[in-house]
C-alpha cells in the first residue's frame, strides 16, 4: 500500500485513540438513557456533566451555557434561526461576512426568505474583516453580529475580541463560527465578548457527529429541535453519550497539547509555505500571513486547474483539497477567494492543505516535489500558461 500523507485536517481528523477507548464502555456497558430514573442511566449522566464542564472549562464558560448538538453546522443554524426568532421584536438585521461557512451563508439567505435583513461585510486582501465597515454597518434594528472566529479555507484569524466588544458596545449579540478554531487556538468568551459560540469534534480528533453550541446566560436563544426535554428543554432528542464522552476527552487532550502541537505545525507549515513560494512560480498564497491557524496553507496556482492538481496529488497518496469540504464537487470557484479579490481562473487553481502534529518534516518535503511536479506538467498542457510565456518572450526581446 502507497504512503498516505493526509493533508486535509481542516475537512475533519483522525479520531485519537484515547478518545475512542473513552466512549467504547458508552456502547456496550453504560448504554442507558441518560434521561432516565433509574440507577442504571446515572454513569451515563455524570459523564455527559463531566464532558460538559471539560468543555465549559476550556472556553471560560460555565457548564450550563453548553448545549450539545450533532455538529457544526445545527449549532450555526441553531445561533441565528432561534436567536433572529427570539429577538425579531426588537429589529430584524443581522451582520455577518462574506467569507463565512456555507452553513452561516445559507442559514442568512433563509432568514431573508423570512423577512431578515442581513449585510455581507467584505473582508481586505487577507480575509480580515474592516472593523470601521462594521461600525458603519450597524443600525438601530441590529440584533446579531455572526463573524466566523478563523476560516475553514484560508485559515485567517478574525480580530474576535475586537468585533466582540463593538457588538457589546452596542448591545448587540454576538455569534463566532469557532469550528475551525477551538482546540487549536486559546478562547476565552468573556475576554472575547462573545455570547454564542460553535463547535465540531471531529475538527480536533474527536468523533463525527457531535458539537455544541455555547450560549450566555441570559441569552433568549430559543429550543431549536423540539420533541423533548433535553439539554434544559433547548434541544429535544436522545443524548449521543459516546459522541459528547469522546468530545470531552477530545477537548481535554488538545487543551493540554495545544501548545507544543501548534508550534509544531507552525513550523511544518512555514517550511512548507517557503518552499512552494520560492520553488514554483506564479503562485500566491491566500490568507493572512501571520494571524493564520497553525496548520494551514492556501495556495492559487496560476494557470491550472485545481481539481487536476487535487486528482494527480491523490495519486502520489497527498490528501488536500481546494477548499471546504462541504461544497466538494462544486465546479464554482471558492467564494471565500473570490472575496479576497481573486479572479475567477486564479481562484480556480487553489488548493488547501492542513496539517497535523503527525506529519513530519520529510513528508512536507515529498509533497513538495510533488506539486513541483505536477503544476510543471499541468502547465505544459496549458494554452492559457503557453500564450503567456510566447507574450513575455516578446515582451523582453
Amino acid at each position: 500500500m502507497k504512503q498516505i500523507i493526509y493533508l486535509d485536517n481542516a475537512a475533519t481528523t483522525k479520531t485519537r485513540p484515547e478518545v475512542v477507548d473513552a466512549m467504547l464502555p458508552y456502547f456496550t456497558e453504560f448504554y442507558g438513557n441518560p434521561s432516565s430514573v433509574y440507577d442504571f442511566s446515572a454513569e451515563p449522566k455524570k459523564a455527559i456533566a463531566v464532558a460538559r464542564e471539560t468543555i465549559a472549562g476550556a472556553l471560560g464558560a460555565k457548564a450550563n451555557e453548553i448545549y450539545f448538538t450533532n455538529g457544526g453546522t445545527e449549532s450555526d443554524n441553531w445561533a441565528l434561526i432561534a436567536t433572529a426568532e427570539a429577538y425579531q421584536a426588537k429589529g430584524n438585521h443581522i451582520i455577518t461576512t462574506k467569507i463565512e461557512h456555507h452553513a452561516i451563508i445559507h442559514t442568512c439567505e433563509y432568514l431573508e426568505s423570512r423577512g431578515f435583513e442581513v449585510t455581507y461585510l467584505d473582508v481586505d486582501e487577507f480575509g480580515v474583516v474592516k472593523l470601521d465597515d462594521l461600525k458603519k454597518a450597524i443600525r438601530p434594528e441590529t440584533i446579531l453580529i455572526s463573524v466566523m472566529f478563523a476560516n475553514n479555507e484560508i485559515g485567517t484569524i478574525q480580530p474576535i475580541k475586537e468585533i466582540g466588544a463593538i457588538a457589546k458596545e452596542h448591545g448587540i449579540l454576538f455569534h463566532t463560527d469557532a469550528v475551525q478554531a477551538f482546540g487549536h487556538v486559546p478562547i476565552n468568551v468573556d475576554e472575547c465578548h462573545i455570547d454564542m459560540l460553535s463547535s465540531s469534534a471531529h475538527k480536533l480528533n474527536g468523533p463525527r457527529g457531535v458539537g455544541f453550541l455555547y450560549i450566555r446566560t441570559g441569552v433568549k436563544a430559543k429550543a431549536f429541535i423540539h420533541g423533548g426535554a433535553q439539554e434544559r428543554k433547548r434541544r429535544g432528542g436522545t443524548e449521543n453519550t459516546p459522541g459528547i464522552v469522546g468530545f470531552g476527552k477530545a477537548v481535554e487532550i488538545a487543551m493540554a497539547t495545544m501548545k507544543e502541537r501548534t508550534e509544531k505545525e507552525r513550523a511544518l507549515r512555514d517550511h512548507l509555505i517557503e518552499r512552494v513560494m520560492k520553488e514554483v512560480p506564479f503562485v500566491r498564497l491566500n490568507g493572512h500571513p501571520s494571524k493564520r491557524l497553525s496548520n494551514n496553507a492556501n495556495f492559487a496556482f496560476q494557470f491550472i486547474e485545481g481539481e487536476s492538481l487535487l486528482i494527480m496529488l491523490d495519486m502520489d497518496g497527498i490528501c488536500g483539497s481546494s477548499g471546504s469540504a462541504c461544497t466538494s464537487g462544486s465546479l464554482d470557484p471558492s467564494h471565500v477567494l473570490l472575496a479576497i479579490g481573486l479572479p475567477h481562473e486564479i481562484a480556480h487553481g487553489s488548493l488547501r492543505l492542513t496539517l497535523n502534529e503527525e506529519i513530519t518534516m520529510e513528508q512536507i518535503d515529498f509533497t513538495v516535489e510533488s506539486i513541483k511536479k505536477i503544476v510543471e506538467r499541468l502547465r505544459s498542457m496549458s494554452p492559457l500558461y503557453e500564450d503567456y510565456m510566447k507574450r513575455q518572450a516578446v515582451a523582453h526581446a
